[in-house]
């Protein structure tokens, strides 16, 4: 078993405001030194929905070229870290539906023993972001994995103030992620390959 750490980062974004965390996410776990996947997961929304909203039609078009989650990813991963907009405290269907294809794996234990982290973000303050982590949680919990959160490990994370996970707030989509949102992301990145590799470690041991 080597010490390199395969990092899977899966995300739901609409109008680019998850996306921007799923990037912060890739770009840290790549200055850890892990291999790393970005992947978005299947729109579930009609046509005529997307094209009715200016930023969801220019998001959508923007990364067409991003490759879509699938079940390799997460066996390939030794650390998976979703994102997410909430949608009423929840997670998004897109991310769900893709969550309720895991079955499979699932039963044959491949999902057990990784790393996952999530973070989030909502249109006005306060709109479920605890609520979405600890749902994503439960996910976790189930497939046997061990959860990685950033806690209160860096002293921007008592501005920031969540110690579930990264989380933003957009002003419904107008207010790209701040400093403070990013860097959550990025340290809940760089968390969870320093678990991953010193479980990696322990295991090789």
């Amino acid at each position: 078993m080597d010490g390199q750490v395969n990092v899977a980062v899966i995300y739901y974004s609409a109008t680019g405001i998850t996306y921007q965390m799923a990037q912060s996410a890739v770009e840290a776990a790549g200055e850890a030194g892990a291999e790393v996947r970005l992947r978005k997961v299947r729109e579930l929304a009609p046509d005529e929905a997307i094209r009715s909203n200016s930023g969801w039609q220019a998001h959508h078009l923007e990364t067409q070229d991003v490759m879509e989650a699938q079940l390799d990813d997460l066996s390939w991963a030794d650390v998976v870290i979703f994102g997410s907009p909430t949608r009423y405290g929840m997670v998004a269907a897109q991310l769900k539906q893709f969550i309720d294809t895991t079955g499979p794996l699932w039963a044959q234990g491949i999902l057990a023993n990784k790393v996952y982290s999530a973070f989030c973000s909502t249109a006005t303050s306060h709109g479920g972001q605890e609520s979405t982590l600890l749902a994503l949680f439960n996910v976790f919990y189930h497939w046997g994995g061990v959860v990685v959160t950033p806690g209160y490990t860096d002293p921007s994370q008592f501005v920031a103030g969540n110690p579930y996970g990264a989380s933003h707030t957009s002003n419904n989509g107008e207010i790209a992620p701040d400093h403070l949102a990013l860097a959550a992301t990025a340290l809940t990145a760089k968390r969870a390959i320093q678990i991953s590799a010193a479980l990696k470690r322990g295991m090789a041991g």
